[in-house]
């Protein structure tokens, strides 16, 4: 049966037109054009134009990912353009914090000319504020203890604001001011490198913090004047040697004076 219907004709049927295949067809090579993938969903902010406007090729990257670079005025908001400043380790760390306790080298500038950065400025700012203002508490309850037995412990939360005001607002402010009267009086100035300078500059009063403590008055004043000594000879003497050549001795002189103030007001108001 399969057989008989396999050899009907089937030429005279309606629609039943046989194929005719052309010889020129028969060696046509058919080429694949380059393929050129495209994300989806199209890129309507996009600049391209013809066919392709409004689509990105893949491999290009997106205008919102784009890092900003470090010089344009965008970089400014930027967090990989700070990333360079906190890029230290523990060592170096304390070698820079042992050298602010040997002031006299005058070699500070040398040891951060390739690697400032802020991370000291902002440790040792925080944590100085800190000790201030829980140490400041307790030397003022010993001191007072020592006088009269009986006087009761208080904490006096307004050395926190105090503190915090006074030690970052002279971090800050201060080597930006040194930095501008330089520049304006035709020197060289780099900000971040006032700015580790005087943050490290700090650090000693830190470790005096602890040795305010002792109950006594005129002992108090002997090391809160040698702290103050060592911290203005370490900025005045880094600031000497990094404007070497240029008449500005008054700026060095107020370095170390402004250094002396502030020992002074650390004694007078947190330990008093």
């Amino acid at each position: 049966m399969d057989d008989s219907y396999s050899n009907i004709s089937s030429t005279h049927l309606l629609g039943s037109v046989p194929a005719v295949v052309g010889e020129e067809n028969k060696n046509t090579n058919y080429e694949v054009p380059e393929a050129n993938m495209e994300t989806f969903p199209p890129n309507n902010g996009g600049a391209g134009g013809g066919s392709r406007q409004g689509y990105q090729t893949l491999g290009t990257p997106t205008e919102g990912f784009e890092q900003q670079p470090a010089n344009n005025w965008r970089g400014v908001f930027n967090v990989a353009s700070y990333q360079q400043y906190f890029n230290v380790d523990t060592d170096i760390v304390v070698n820079r914090l042992m050298s602010s306790l040997y002031p006299f080298t005058g070699d500070f500038f040398s040891k951060i000319d390739a690697n400032p950065d802020l991370y000291g400025l902002i440790w040792i700012s925080t944590t100085l504020v800190f000790v201030l203002a829980s140490l400041g508490n307790c030397g003022t309850y010993l001191m007072e203890k020592h006088t009269s037995s009986s006087t009761s412990w208080s904490f006096d939360v307004s050395y926190i604001n105090v503190a915090a005001s006074v030690i970052y607002g002279y971090a800050i402010l201060v080597p930006l001011a040194y930095y501008f009267l330089i520049q304006y009086m035709g020197s060289h100035a780099s900000l971040v490198r006032f700015w580790c300078l005087w943050g490290y500059s700090l650090f000693v009063f830190i470790v005096s913090s602890f040795l305010l403590l002792v109950p006594v008055e005129f002992l108090r004043w002997v090391i809160i004047l040698i702290t103050g000594t060592v911290s203005s000879c370490f900025v005045a003497l880094n600031l000497r040697s990094y404007i070497e050549g240029n008449d500005l001795t008054i700026l060095v002189v107020a370095s170390f004076f402004l250094q002396m103030a502030l020992a002074v007001f650390i004694k007078a108001w947190f330990f008093p």
